[in-house]
């Protein structure tokens, strides 16, 4: 007999969540239990099956994983009761900025027997920074992006402004996610698996023209070790081309893995 499919829910149907519904459609381990949109009416070309009209109404699709790819607002307005019926994966990882939600969400999954896993996303060279991750002294992560991919909607930041190379953030990564929450889950993850938010420094650099996101993370030990990842990769929106590749592995070694919490 053939192992029952692992039902994965959706929240958001954007870019990310119709490549991901088709690959869950054509998986053989993988199946959808729903899709949920803040607009009902993107969902109108799905099978009724598979539309979620009430988020409150997820438990009685029985997901054993759901999957947030929309906006961190759904971790800090659903994530606890989420996680009282099934595993939850929050794409928006910048949510995890607010320490007690995030300590609310692991409360939650440790007394209902579900787990919170945080996608590596961007963040290449995970296993190596959470292996020593009690060793790290001092880490930075950098990010240089065309303005034109930055979403500096509730940065205070004026983008007209910026005429050349500009540094328009440089300090803790908890202050960046407040900022640029759409731009910077890549840096939360960061901090979460090394140093923590307010250690972790962050430095966005908006640069006309660039047509690429570059990613560099310097990690310095305290015995005086250094590890120093550094990516470039063509952009798509605020995301890197190869995000739905990434968060595609991140939720199909969530759905099989047995830790908690995981940074997957």
């Amino acid at each position: 007999m053939s192992a029952r499919k692992k039902r994965v829910g959706l929240i958001g149907y954007g870019f990310i969540g119709r490549q991901v519904l088709q690959r869950l459609l054509h998986d053989d381990a993988l199946e959808p239990a729903f899709v949920f949109n803040r607009s009902a009416a993107a969902l109108a070309e799905l099978p009724p099956a598979l539309r979620l009209a009430d988020l409150s109404h997820a438990p009685s699709r029985e997901a054993d994983l759901i999957v947030e790819m929309a906006h961190p607002d759904y971790t800090r307005q659903a994530g606890v009761r989420l996680l009282q019926h099934a595993d939850y994966l929050p794409l928006s990882v910048t949510a995890l900025a607010d320490d007690a939600l995030r300590q609310a969400l692991l409360a939650t999954a440790r007394s209902h027997g579900t787990r919170l896993f945080i996608p590596h996303g961007a963040l290449m060279g995970v296993d190596s920074l959470l292996e020593r991750r009690d060793q790290w002294q001092e880490v930075r992560i950098t990010f240089v992006k065309n303005p034109a991919h930055i979403d500096f909607s509730e940065s205070g930041f004026d983008a007209n402004a910026i005429s050349g190379e500009t540094v328009v953030y440089d300090g803790p990564v908890r202050g960046i996610a407040a900022k640029y929450p759409r731009n910077v889950n890549t840096m939360v993850t960061c901090a979460l698996a090394t140093i923590g938010l307010d250690a972790c420094q962050a430095r966005l650099i908006a640069l006309p023209g660039h047509d690429r996101g570059s990613i560099l993370v310097e990690a310095t030990g305290r015995d005086g070790s250094r590890l120093v990842l550094q990516k470039e990769q063509p952009m798509a929106g605020v995301s890197g081309t190869e995000m739905v590749d990434s968060q595609w592995a991140s939720i199909r070694r969530a759905a099989g893995a047995t830790d908690h919490p995981e940074f997957v």
